[in-house]
């Protein structure tokens, strides 16, 4: 059995390189040298981060990694990251068996079946974004006047969440997901946000209403301050993680002229365009979080209790035993195997609704949009690298 060296390789995260769309150039140099390395999270705290594809989808499958962030040795990649993982924890941050009873609660309101009953809203609100956006104007900002809305106007239908306090709650998501936030600023985002949501629950129980939050009430199986807090992991991930996706997609197209034109002529070919685009961009750029919870072999090297670990699902997704020529974008390419929504129990329980969100999205920007096109050099587009879900943080684009 090989030992990989103690020294840490290096500190994560890790520096980008100049392919804004790629993983840093550490992760996937690590990923042909050393895939199970040893490395030094932002407070010195060491940690091992894996980086290839088939020992990724060992450790997320493997319940001797646990999921608890309460655990000693449980790595976080930023003091914020910490408050967040363990401030109001959430089935995300939970092991069995009471990580698979909550998730059970939700798991019926994001089945495909359910979820695909959707697509005439969710085509409705994209084309009435779409309209304002283009209203007697040939530019706009697509995060802010599109790629945000739309995912924010879906989550706040489903959660019951009135949308006119967008505002507020998106302000709270981008602190909760800030790598440069404090911990009292992480907390005080936390709890406006949970208190916001329990307030809004308690008036479920007199009002209620066809929406996600009233439908846990109505089970009485959870406390407000539970259901609060699935709210608030619910409410968050349910917009952020689409937008920057919807964003970054529009961009990497754009700067794949051949794929774009691909897809605008295969517009059928859409869903498997989004596997590849999930799959390339892969915006979870800081990795999937566990420790060890007793002594475990991955990959030949032998990971032991109280070791935290870091899945580097970005570095596995270019993995090229898995993707061939993983570091271009190819549409054509089946990427179904790709690790961008987790693997095993904790995969993401939103997928079918973010598939079907991503695919509409695309297609109606690109039929409607014929001429588009990059507003500012692409040199100047700002990506959120200070982000845990990675992405621009406006993409001014002209029609």
């Amino acid at each position: 059995m090989a030992t990989a060296a103690q020294t840490p390789r290096f500190t994560h995260p890790a520096a980008r390189g100049a392919c804004p769309f790629a993983p840093p150039p550490a992760y996937q140099q690590a990923q042909q040298e050393e895939p199970i390395s040893r490395i030094s999270l932002w407070d010195g705290a060491p940690s091992w981060l894996v980086t290839r594809h088939e020992d990724i989808k060992a450790v997320l499958s493997d319940a001797r990694f646990s999921s608890d962030a309460t655990r000693s040795g449980f790595p976080f990649v930023s003091a914020g990251a910490r408050q967040l993982g363990t401030g109001q924890l959430t089935f995300l941050r939970m092991d069995d068996p009471e990580h698979a009873r909550l998730r059970r609660m939700l798991t019926g309101e994001f089945m495909i079946k359910k979820v695909e009953a959707l697509r005439p809203e969710v085509q409705r609100i994209a084309d009435e974004l779409l309209d304002a956006m283009t209203d007697g104007r040939s530019s706009g900002d697509l995060v802010r006047e599109f790629a945000l809305p739309l995912p924010s106007l879906v989550i706040c239908l489903l959660l019951g969440v009135p949308y006119q306090d967008h505002d507020f709650f998106q302000e709270c998501g981008r602190v909760l997901l800030s790598r440069e936030a404090t911990v009292e600023e992480v907390r005080g985002a936390q709890d406006r946000l949970v208190d916001y949501l329990i307030k809004l629950t308690d008036a479920k129980r007199t009002e209620p209403d066809d929406g996600i939050l009233s439908r846990l009430v109505a089970r009485g199986e959870l406390s407000t301050e539970e259901i609060g807090a699935m709210g608030r992991l619910l409410l968050v991930a349910g917009h952020e993680t689409t937008a920057n996706m919807t964003a970054l997609s529009v961009l990497a197209l754009l700067q794949n002229p051949d794929q774009l034109a691909h897809l605008r002529a295969h517009p059928e070919s859409v869903a498997g365009a989004v596997e590849e685009l999930l799959r390339y961009l892969t915006i979870v750029h800081s990795g999937l979080t566990r420790v060890a919870a007793e002594d475990v072999t991955v990959g030949g090297v032998r990971i032991r209790a109280g070791e935290g670990v870091i899945c580097m699902v970005s570095a596995a997704n270019r993995d090229e035993q898995q993707f061939p020529g993983g570091d271009g974008l190819d549409l054509s390419r089946d990427a179904r195997r790709h690790l961008a929504f987790g693997f095993g129990v904790h995969q993401c329980l939103g997928q079918p609704l973010a598939r079907l969100e991503l695919q509409i999205a695309l297609n109606t920007i690109l039929r409607r949009l014929p001429e588009l096109r990059l507003a500012v050099p692409f040199e100047e587009v700002r990506f959120r690298g200070e982000m845990l879900i990675y992405g621009v943080h406006e993409l001014p684009l002209a029609w």
